[in-house]
């Protein structure tokens, strides 16, 4: 049996669920489960369902922030 895997680099987060991560290929992913989160389209507009509810790309680029690097001790 082989396998293959592939690593993304996070580049943003949203404020209000900061489990949902985007990469600076413009995919989300959902980090708590490690899920890719699909783009949808709904009446009209493209974006995402964030913990069950629409959010279109345009109300999602305004809630996005830069994720801060961590410096561990070790």
């Amino acid at each position: 049996m082989s396998s293959i895997s592939i690593s993304y680099t996070l580049k943003y987060q949203i404020r209000f669920a900061t489990n949902y991560k985007f990469t600076k290929c413009e995919m989300c992913f959902n980090d708590k489960s490690g899920r890719k989160i699909k783009q949808i389209y709904n009446s009209g507009s493209i974006g995402y369902n964030i913990q069950g509810k629409f959010y279109s790309l345009k109300k999602l680029r305004a809630s996005l922030e830069k994720i801060q690097k961590i410096n561990l001790p070790f």
